[in-house]
C-alpha cells in the first residue's frame, strides 16, 4: 500500500507551490520597498554593490520569509483550497468517499515540511545570516549597536554583586566599581576601584583599588594601583541590543537566557531579557502554528460559497492579521512582566486551536 496516492502528491505538490510562489511574490515587493528607502543611505555611505547584494539582500530574504511564515502557509491554503472547491475538485473528491478528515492529510504532510524548514532557519541557519546582515545595517544604513553602558548593576556569581557606573566597549574601560561579596545576608567583603579594564576570557584589570574584608569585628583593608583578577562577567553580558536574539541559533539562545538569569538580570539598558525569552518559546510555538493555521484555512476555505474565492481570502487575511495581531498583544503583556514569556507566546496558539477545531467540525464531509 502506497503511503502517498496521487490525490496527495497532488495536493502536497499545491500546497507547497503556492506557498512558495506566494514567498517569492510579497518577498520581491518587499525587496523593492527596502531598495527604496535605503537607497540614499546607501549611496551616502558608499557601500559596495557586492556587499548590499550578498550581505544584506542575500540575508534578508531569508530573515524575512520566515518572519511571515505562517502568514504565507495562511494565505496558500486559503488561495488553493478555494480555487479546489470553485472548480468542484473538492466536491468531487467527498462525493467519492473520501472523508474531510482524510483530505486533510496531505495538508498536514505540507505543514510539517514548512514547520520543519521554518524551525531550521530560524533555530540554525538565519542567526549566523543576521549577523552578516546586521553588521551591515550598523555600517551602511543605522548603527544600532550598542557601545556604552550606564550603571551596570549584576550578580557575577553566587553571593557575589558587580556595579559600574560606566562601561565603554570601545576601549574596554569602566569606571567607578564596586564588587561586593555576601554570605547570606552578612557582607563579607567589598572592592572598590576607580577604573576596571577587560582583556579577554573574563580577565579584568582593576586600577587604584582598595579591598576591605570583615571578619566579624574586625576589618582589614588591602589597597593597590593595579590589580588583575577574574571576574566570571564579559562585555556582552551587560551590552545588549535590541537585536542581539535575532543573532543567536536556539542552543545558544537558551544558555543565554539560563545565564543571564543566574546573573539577576532581568532588563539591560532599554532591553529586557523577556524579549529573549519570547524569542526561544516563539521559534518552537511557530511549529505548531503551522499545523493549525492550515486546518483553518483548509476548513474554511473547503466549502463553495457563493461569494466564492475572494471571499474566502478575504476571511482568511483578517483571521491571519488577528493572529498576528494577538501575539503582538500577548508578547507586549509578557514585556511589561503581567504574563510570562511562555504562555504570551502560546496563548494566541491555544485560542485559535478552539476556532481550528470549530471550523473543523463545521467543515463539509
Amino acid at each position: 500500500m502506497k503511503l502517498l496516492s496521487i490525490l496527495d502528491r497532488y495536493i502536497i505538490k499545491k500546497f507547497l507551490g503556492t506557498y512558495v510562489f506566494s514567498i517569492m511574490l510579497i518577498i520581491s515587493i518587499a525587496v523593492v520597498f527596502d531598495i527604496n528607502e535605503k537607497l540614499d543611505k546607501f549611496l551616502d555611505k558608499k557601500a559596495p554593490l557586492s556587499a548590499i547584494v550578498f550581505e544584506y539582500y542575500l540575508n534578508f530574504i531569508p530573515y524575512y520569509t520566515n518572519l511571515f511564515s505562517a502568514l504565507f502557509v495562511f494565505i496558500a491554503v486559503i488561495f488553493f483550497t478555494s480555487k479546489l472547491a470553485d472548480n468542484s475538485e473538492i466536491i468531487a473528491m467527498l462525493s467519492n468517499g473520501m472523508s474531510f478528515k482524510r483530505l486533510m492529510k496531505p495538508y498536514m504532510i505540507s505543514a510539517g515540511i514548512v514547520a520543519l524548514f521554518s524551525f531550521v532557519l530560524s533555530s540554525f541557519i538565519i542567526p549566523p545570516a543576521n549577523v552578516t546582515r546586521i553588521n551591515f545595517q550598523n555600517k551602511y544604513v543605522k548603527d544600532k549597536s550598542v557601545e556604552y553602558a550606564t550603571r551596570v548593576h549584576l550578580q557575577v556569581d553566587k553571593g557575589v554583586i558587580l556595579f559600574m557606573e560606566s562601561f565603554d566597549n570601545k576601549t574596554k574601560k569602566g569606571t567607578n566599581v564596586s564588587l561586593d561579596s555576601f554570605d547570606g545576608k552578612e557582607l563579607k567583603s567589598r572592592l572598590l576601584a576607580s577604573r576596571i579594564e577587560y582583556d579577554s576570557a573574563y580577565h579584568w584589570t582593576l586600577n587604584n583599588y582598595s579591598i576591605r574584608e570583615f571578619q566579624g569585628m574586625k576589618e582589614v583593608i588591602t589597597a593597590g594601583t593595579k590589580l588583575d583578577t577574574t571576574i566570571n562577567v564579559v562585555p556582552s553580558d551587560f551590552l545588549v541590543s535590541v537585536n542581539d536574539f535575532e543573532q543567536m541559533t536556539t542552543p545558544q539562545l537558551y544558555k543565554y537566557i539560563q545565564r543571564q538569569k543566574e546573573k539577576g538580570l532581568s532588563n539591560v539598558g532599554d532591553v529586557s531579557i523577556t524579549q529573549f525569552e519570547i524569542e526561544y518559546h516563539k521559534r518552537f510555538a511557530s511549529i505548531f502554528s503551522a499545523f493549525i493555521l492550515t486546518i483553518i484555512g483548509a476548513s474554511l476555505s473547503a466549502r463553495k460559497i457563493k461569494g466564492g474565492m475572494g471571499l474566502n481570502i478575504g476571511i482568511g487575511l483578517l483571521l491571519s492579521v488577528s493572529y498576528i495581531l494577538f501575539q503582538t498583544v500577548s508578547s507586549s503583556f509578557a514585556v511589561s512582566g503581567t504574563m510570562s514569556p511562555m504562555l504570551a507566546v502560546w496563548v494566541p496558539n491555544i485560542v485559535f486551536i478552539f476556532i481550528a477545531a470549530y471550523l473543523y467540525t463545521k467543515a463539509p464531509n
